[in-house]
């Protein structure tokens, strides 16, 4: 049960850091991204293949984003004048050219070149391969703690000062229920954190939790902060009516690319953090399928706020996991219908929201960016 717990945990921190790297391309500058996924195969392969040659896990993780908002920098630079949909156009095939070349072509590692379609595989993985001595353990114990102390919080925060009431209109009653939702969704964590590090030798990947969690909090803390700046203020212009900023003299493009970048290197980070769960990557990880799982996320949690894109992470794999394990003894298909069953219920959920509340759960539908 702890083992599970973990790789759901790592599931969807990885998930909420791809989908905040989407939140702030769209939710806060309106820029519509079909192509997300281009980023976490970036940099996914760019971190293994590093690895491979022995570069520091840390220092390949940061290079594999850096090349990936260097690919942000290389779209946006030809499309970011473009309208909308055009836009989405031309990212969905910039994403499947990138898949495409890495399927077709020979990846460099040290024992020769692969083909891209065999996969990489037996690459070093962060925190797998050490005796966790009772600092490592004190220390992993406190960040697990200050991360789950952030979000109890944030969530008491919510509650207590009407924030959800002011950004939702929901009545306290229904922030109070969510909230204690969140708190036993925090505090499971927490506790299955603690019971696998004091366990590391058989949960070895629990140490990869910690550290994804911790990442978590540090980008979404940055994005926070961010969007509350007068930067973030420009973005958001941006989405509203961009001829607004750039009547008062703002370098409209020069914003876009900056959001699409950073967008883009956040999406780059999760891709290392996704090939060390996975521990082999092949291209059929990376399909369009992954970047309608962050659209999913984001538009369930809410645009433009970064607290509804990680509730929406949370959601959607409480949904894939719900539906994956009980959804069989419901429905009598074979395993390739019911995959696809499961999609056919995510579409006629999300139609449902987009009528109830096409906002999210937690968006403010004045700064809805659908239709726009």
């Amino acid at each position: 049960m702890v083992g599970y717990l973990i790789f759901l945990t790592i599931s969807t921190g990885i998930f909420a850091l791809f989908s905040l790297g989407l939140n702030l391309q769209w939710g806060f500058t309106g820029l519509i991204n079909f192509g997300h996924v281009a980023f976490m195969t970036v940099g996914a392969y760019t971190t293994v293949v590093l690895s491979l040659y022995g570069v520091p896990l840390i220092v390949a993780a940061l290079i594999g984003g850096a090349l990936a908002a260097l690919l942000g920098l290389l779209i946006g630079l030809s499309t970011l004048r473009l309208r909308e949909d055009y836009l989405a156009i031309v990212t969905i095939g910039v994403s499947e050219l990138v898949r495409l070349i890495v399927n077709n072509q020979q990846l460099p590692t040290p024992n020769g070149l692969i083909d891209g379609v065999q996969g990489l595989q037996s690459y070093p993985l962060p925190l797998t391969n050490i005796v966790p001595s009772p600092l490592f353990k004190l220390v992993a114990i406190a960040l697990l703690t200050a991360v789950a102390g952030l979000c109890l919080w944030r969530l008491w925060s919510w509650v207590r000062k009407g924030e959800g009431k002011r950004n939702t209109r929901f009545s306290f009653a229904t922030r109070a229920i969510l909230g204690i939702l969140a708190v036993a969704f925090v505090l499971t964590i927490y506790i299955t954190g603690l019971s696998a590090l004091n366990d590391y030798s058989r949960y070895e990947k629990s140490g990869l939790m910690v550290v994804l969690l911790v990442v978590v909090a540090l980008v979404f803390w940055l994005l926070e902060a961010l969007v509350r700046s007068p930067w973030g203020r420009v973005l958001k212009a941006i989405r509203e009516d961009e001829q607004v900023p750039k009547a008062l003299g703002k370098n409209v493009f020069w914003y876009k690319l900056q959001a699409f970048m950073l967008g883009g290197a956040i999406a780059g980070i999760a891709g290392a953090f996704f090939a060390w769960q996975l521990t082999t990557v092949y291209p059929s990880n990376f399909e369009p399928i992954s970047t309608f799982y962050a659209w999913i996320i984001v538009v369930v949690g809410g645009a433009s706020n970064n607290v509804g894109t990680l509730l929406g992470a949370i959601v959607f794999f409480t949904y894939e996991e719900a539906t994956r394990n009980f959804l069989p003894q419901i429905v009598p298909l074979d395993e390739a219908r019911l995959g696809a069953f499961r999609i056919m219920v995510i579409g006629l959920l999300l139609m449902i929201i987009m009528v109830w509340r096409p906002q999210g759960i937690l968006g403010k539908k004045e700064e809805l960016t659908l239709g726009k």
